[in-house]
C-alpha cells in the first residue's frame, strides 16, 4: 500500500514501519519455535484485531501447531471500564495443552486477565500471552505479557489489524490516528 493512500492522511505519525513489524514478527516466531519445540502448542487468535498479526506470526513458527479463534467484547460506558464477555468460544478442548493467546494490543489488561482465568479453569498445561503491542502505562490489573513485539506510549493506534470503526485494519504500518478523526 502506497503512502499516498488517503488513510495515511488520517495519521498524525507512523509509529512502527512495515519493515519493523516484519522483523519483529520474524523474531517472535523464532523465539516461540525455540521455546515450544516438540510441544505442539495451541495458538489462539483473539478476533478481530490480532488476525493480521496472527496470520503472519504462525507462518514464522517452524514446527507443528494448532490454531483456534476467540472473540471477546468489552461493553459498558467505555471499553476500559466495561464488563468483558465471551462472544466466540474455542472449538477445541485445551485440557493439557500449551496455549499461546495472540493479541494485537494490551492496554488495561482486563480482557486478557479475564480470558486467562477462563482458560486456566479449563485445564491448560500452560498459558502464555503474545502481544504485538503493549501499553504498560495503561495497565489497571496485574498482567504479565510473555512475548511483546513493541512497547508503545498511550496513543490511539491503528493499522496492521487495529481499527477505528472497522477502518484502517489494512494499513501495513502502525500509526497514531489523528485526534480529529475520533474526537
Amino acid at each position: 500500500m502506497k503512502q499516498d493512500c488517503p488513510m495515511y492522511e488520517d495519521l498524525s505519525e507512523i509509529l512502527i514501519t512495515e519493515e519493523q513489524i516484519k522483523n519483529t514478527v520474524k523474531n517472535l516466531g523464532a523465539r516461540i519455535t525455540r521455546d515450544y519445540q516438540g510441544k505442539n502448542p495451541l495458538l489462539i487468535c483473539i478476533l478481530k484485531g490480532s488476525s493480521v498479526f496472527f496470520t503472519d506470526l504462525i507462518r514464522e513458527i517452524d514446527m507443528p501447531l494448532d490454531i483456534d479463534f476467540m472473540a471477546i467484547s468489552s461493553y459498558g460506558p467505555n471499553t476500559v471500564s466495561g464488563e468483558v464477555r465471551l462472544v466466540k468460544d474455542l472449538d477445541c478442548s485445551i485440557e493439557g495443552r500449551n496455549v499461546l493467546i495472540v493479541e494485537d494490543i494490551v492496554d488495561s489488561g482486563k480482557t486478557l486477565a479475564y480470558l486467562k482465568r477462563i482458560l486456566n479453569n479449563r485445564g491448560a498445561a500452560s498459558i502464555r500471552i503474545i502481544s504485538l503491542l503493549d501499553k504498560p502505562s495503561c495497565r489497571t490489573v496485574p498482567l504479565a505479557v510473555d512475548y511483546i513485539g513493541f512497547e508503545i506510549p498511550n496513543a490511539f493506534v491503528v493499522g496492521y489489524g487495529l481499527d477505528f470503526n472497522e477502518k484502517y485494519r489494512n494499513l501495513p504500518v502502525i500509526g497514531v490516528l489523528d485526534e480529529k478523526m475520533y474526537k
